[in-house]
């Protein structure tokens, strides 16, 4: 993860023309001229939303008021229940908590002497709350560990003091060999409007998955993940995994074909999941799935690289991008993908998906709907070295910069 405008014009390249060839059915997302989108057999729920807040252009209002700095963050939640704190991850491997918007003078949780986190990519990389925070205390991490493997770990809130968490509770529920090579960690945690647990999981690094993790079901590298926790670090497989029961692949699959998909995000309102995957060397994505779809799909790294082809060989029934990003002239590195605006304070981008880049620090919006993404467009909004949006109880999005501050969107 390279923690990097709109696409070029509408073409029908020898490439792709090419991947339809092979595909068949498979979408093909061009960015037009215009900057709208054109697309197939994609779209989000049908779920309604209220005529007063369909989704319309930005208002000029919008604003990103500083919360606080820190050290490396990575990433920032709320949990439920709790509308006083939020839950801040720095990178070397230390959770901060702000209660009523004030910096806690100790940490929530100090795992750092367990994290690696020299690398650009590696480190404590975020944190999710069990929807039964409230009685249960649980929640998970997800860190490189000193062997630069990666860690989903379970952990309990302290019994004493809700802004601290009990060190002595870890308990391990999943390693992931990582040991070749230090970036591609992936690195998001998620639950999903069906509870369970979603684990996004890079390639294992180095460029061009030199190892073809990305079209092999019996690794977990190269994945999103999706598993029912339980108690003292355990887990089962639910109902519905693709790959469950089937002799030499991994149950814990849900869908497959992604090189480092960094950040990914349910829409609070419609359940719909989309995927901000970092490309290679050309190409970012978005990826789309509607609510209660999306098991055994297919994204195509490394095949495909965005809507590109990237090398020889065969991607089964893959899936195309709801949104390319090109490298080049518009300066794209790392997409860092966001969250559908569910704020009602925020009216000028309700319904409206947000993502920024690492290297370009302009935050857009965009439509995600049946047929395909649309509008495209500027914020006016912008964050330098962004490592991630947040998301915290209430449905208020923030922004993250690498570099220290934490943003709050508001509308004025």
């Amino acid at each position: 993860m390279r923690i990097g405008s709109v696409a070029a014009p509408m073409r029908f390249t020898t490439e792709a023309v090419a991947r339809l060839r092979e595909l068949g059915p498979r979408a093909l997302i061009l960015v037009a001229a215009t900057g709208a989108l054109l697309a197939s057999g994609c779209g989000s729920s049908e779920q309604s939303v209220p005529a007063a807040m369909t989704p319309q252009a930005p208002a000029a209002g919008l604003e990103l008021v500083q919360v606080g700095s820190f050290r490396r963050p990575t990433y920032l939640t709320g949990a439920p229940g709790d509308t006083r704190r939020l839950f801040v991850v720095q990178k070397a491997g230390v959770i901060a908590v702000t209660v009523d918007g004030r910096k806690a003078s100790r940490p929530f949780l100090d795992i750092s002497k367990l994290v690696s986190s020299a690398a650009t990519e590696r480190g404590l990389l975020s944190i999710a709350f069990a929807p039964d925070y409230g009685r249960s205390g649980r929640f998970y991490v997800f860190y490189t560990d000193r062997l630069g493997n990666l860690r989903i770990v379970q952990y309990r809130r302290s019994a004493h003091n809700p802004s601290r968490a009990d060190p002595k509770s870890a308990r391990n529920v999943l390693t992931v060999d990582h040991h070749l090579y230090d970036n591609h960690n992936g690195g998001q945690l998620q639950f999903g409007p069906d509870n369970d647990l979603y684990i996004g999981v890079g390639d294992g690094g180095n460029e061009g998955d030199p190892m073809n993790r990305g079209q092999d079901n019996t690794v977990l590298l190269a994945k999103l993940l999706r598993i029912k926790p339980g108690r003292n670090g355990r887990y089962s497989i639910p109902a519905g995994n693709p790959f469950a029961g089937k002799r030499g692949k991994r149950p814990e699959i849900w869908a497959y074909g992604l090189r480092n998909p960094w950040r990914f995000s349910f829409d609070r309102l419609t359940g719909d999941l989309v995927i901000g995957d970092v490309g290679q060397d050309r190409e970012e994505e978005l990826d789309y799935a509607r609510a209660g779809r999306g098991a055994g799909a297919n994204y195509g790294w490394s095949i495909f690289e965005g809507d590109l082809r990237h090398k020889p060989g065969r991607a089964p029934r893959a899936v195309g991008p709801e949104l390319v990003l090109h490298h080049g002239l518009h300066g794209y590195c790392a997409v860092v993908g966001g969250y559908v605006v569910r704020d009602a304070s925020v009216p000028s981008l309700y319904g409206r998906y947000l993502y920024g880049d690492n290297c370009r620090p302009e935050i857009k919006s965009v439509v995600l709907r049946p047929g395909g993404a649309i509008d495209n467009q500027a914020t006016g909004l912008t964050v330098r070295d962004m490592s991630s949006f947040g998301q915290d109880t209430a449905g208020h999005i923030y922004a993250v910069s690498l570099d220290g501050p934490v943003y709050r969107l508001v509308e004025r």
